[in-house]
């Protein structure tokens, strides 16, 4: 389970913003989206909505798998989300899921994915701790229940692969986790409307987003040849775009930003 560990590692952890399993899916989708890896344009959202519409990826025991196959090679990555309330996931089993772990499976990857998939039903199947997944408090303890499951589980695994787990699980600070607490992440739904010779017109809620994309002048020209902008700590990335007569055109957008664990100040 060398993703998750991963994951661990770099801090893609978070509390999930609700119990709704639709505003929970989109949220671990958008930071997948925000990943610099990620094509601008690739719609994980979409991906992974309509994955589950096929079919409900729900382990059991209060874990599901949600996941988006994309048509481009990479490297097989995912975040997880924990729910301490749990979510009505509408799982086989009936119980709601408490471990959301949402992969990007590339195209070179889809035989890893699906090893990685196996060797975790087998740690859940036979894993003694299990039921102390309902004692996890805070995101610390979800990291350290993490660590524990995949130690347990590497017995079953190759030297290599044990050898692995245990540089990796030495490179993980505490610290990388809290950092990337729900608390600081910002998750901005955004449409830009653009028309010949005229300013953008910004959509958008947040009035610190509004004034620092209004205050750029190659916001369009970027959207238009990179898909995506950066500026202030805000990365905006173009999901989509529709043209209209007359030149017009629209941007269905996500920024996404970091914000200090300190003083409440952005990044």
């Amino acid at each position: 389970m060398d993703t998750i560990l991963e994951a661990l590692q770099e801090g893609r952890v978070f509390e999930l913003p609700s119990n709704d399993k639709t505003e929970s899916l989109r949220f671990l989708a958008h930071v997948i989206e925000a990943f610099p890896e990620i094509p601008a344009g690739t719609d994980v959202v979409g991906l992974v909505m309509k994955r589950e519409e096929a079919t409900n990826t729900g382990l059991g025991k209060g874990w599901a798998c949600p996941h988006a196959r994309v048509p481009f090679e990479g490297d097989l990555m995912c975040v997880i989300g924990w729910s301490p309330e749990g979510i009505d996931y509408g799982a086989p089993d009936g119980k709601p899921v408490v471990v959301a772990i949402m992969y990007l499976v590339p195209e070179n990857q889809r035989s890893y994915y699906l090893r990685e998939i196996s060797l975790l039903a087998k740690a859940l199947a036979t894993y003694p701790g299990l039921d102390r997944l309902q004692e996890v408090k805070d995101l610390g303890d979800f990291r350290n229940y993490l660590l524990d499951l995949i130690d347990v589980s590497k017995e079953s695994a190759g030297p290599d692969a044990r050898a692995r787990m245990i540089r990796l699980q030495a490179r993980v600070a505490p610290e990388a986790l809290v950092c990337r607490d729900l608390s600081n992440l910002l998750v901005e739904p955004l449409t830009l409307v653009v028309g010949p010779d005229k300013r953008p017109v910004i959509l958008t809620q947040n009035p610190e987003l509004l004034e620092c994309l209004g205050a750029s002048n190659d916001l369009v020209s970027k959207m238009d040849a990179d898909g995506s902008y950066q500026n202030a700590g805000w990365r905006v990335l173009r999901r989509g775009a529709v043209t209209y007569q007359g030149g017009w055109r629209t941007y269905d957008c996500i920024a996404v930003k970091l914000m200090s664990n300190n003083l409440g100040q952005r990044k």
